[in-house]
């Protein structure tokens, strides 16, 4: 299976692929997610070490059920190779109704087919006030003309 753009990556390539990351977590589908790693892809998501497609879709539905109204911006940080390196930030609320902004840096090794290989994310949690949310597009992927990370000072 082959999931371009491949490496090694370009500032743009890198970019897209970054977006099309964006996009595929913003859909919350666990299943569609875990088909972008390889079989055997190896995470480091906080205190997690979820190896393979199958644990990485049962992490991501256990994520996603307690992270409600989940909304994701990420960002190129570098590049080289067949590495990308990212900043993030997301808005979700919890089951109490408490809203937070979760920050992070994500580190990513791709195969030669382009299907991430590992993925090491550090994430801190930001209590909010639902006034001071700044993801306010409709669930899903989020639009070509809403502001990313940099454009909002995060």
């Amino acid at each position: 299976m082959s999931r371009p753009p491949l490496p090694p990556f370009t500032a743009e390539t890198a970019t897209q692929k970054t977006r099309m990351a964006e996009d595929a977590w913003n859909g919350r589908d666990p299943a569609r997610v875990a088909l972008a790693y390889t079989s055997d892809s190896q995470w480091r998501n906080r205190a997690e070490f979820p190896r393979g497609r199958a644990e990485i879709e049962a992490f991501l539905t256990r994520k996603w059920a307690g992270e409600h109204d989940y909304r994701l911006i990420k960002e190129v940080w570098a590049f080289h190779g067949n590495r990308i390196s990212v900043r993030f930030a997301y808005e979700w609320r919890n089951d109490a109704g408490g809203w937070f902004r979760s920050y992070g840096n994500e580190n990513w090794e791709f195969d030669e087919n382009g299907l991430m290989a590992v993925r090491h994310a550090s994430i801190n949690d930001l209590p909010i006030a639902e006034s001071d949310r700044k993801f306010h597009w409709l669930l899903g992927r989020r639009p070509d003309d809403h502001p990313g990370l940099s454009a909002l000072g995060l």
